[in-house]
């Protein structure tokens, strides 16, 4: 099996463990207390579609500005506007975004979804490789931190890593924080 098919593969076990979910709660006390020592600086989520883990509620307590992620088209990286809490856009493949009119700003902390992640920080998205190149991007212009979101059942012992995969710095599930074993 070469290695598009094996990340297939696990991405399609993580997917159906993530069904199945986990304390919500605790994963939203354990995400603000990583962020808390971020606060000030501008902090990327996400709204969560399908069954992805839930960011909303500790964006909404990060004291500092909030963006999210804007898809600009396939094979391109993520771009960020300023969120206030006004009303979504409808984006390409189920994403929501603020509207053209709001500034694009930098994140220095991003929060990633995750279809799957292992011990030494590597993850499965769902296979366009936007956080990829949007990492790649974001750490060639200077630092950033990227946090990865997701219930424990979600983790798989190995995932393999290619050249252009982005590893994580700190994953987040409701079990408590993992740091990546790299």
């Amino acid at each position: 099996m070469d290695q598009r098919a094996a990340k297939a593969e696990l991405r399609r076990r993580a997917l159906e463990a993530r069904a199945s979910g986990g304390d919500a709660e605790a994963l939203t006390r354990h995400l603000r207390d990583a962020l808390s020592p971020f606060a000030g600086q501008v902090l990327a989520g996400y709204w969560p579609m399908r069954d992805e883990a839930d960011p909303r509620p500790a964006m909404s307590a990060h004291r500092g500005p909030v963006c999210l992620p804007v898809v600009a088209g396939p094979a391109r990286p993520l771009s960020f506007r300023l969120w206030q809490g006004e009303a979504l856009q409808p984006g390409p493949w189920g994403t929501s975004h603020p509207a053209d009119s709001a500034p694009e700003i930098r994140p220095d902390i991003l929060i990633v979804p995750l279809a799957g992640f292992d011990p030494a920080g590597n993850r499965l998205g769902y296979g366009g490789g936007f956080y990829d190149r949007t990492l790649e991007m974001l750490r060639e212009t200077g630092p950033v931190r990227a946090i990865g979101l997701a219930f424990a059942c979600q983790q798989i012992p190995n995932i393999p890593a290619e050249a252009f995969d982005q590893p994580l710095d700190l994953i987040v599930t409701d079990l408590g924080p993992l740091r990546p074993t790299r």
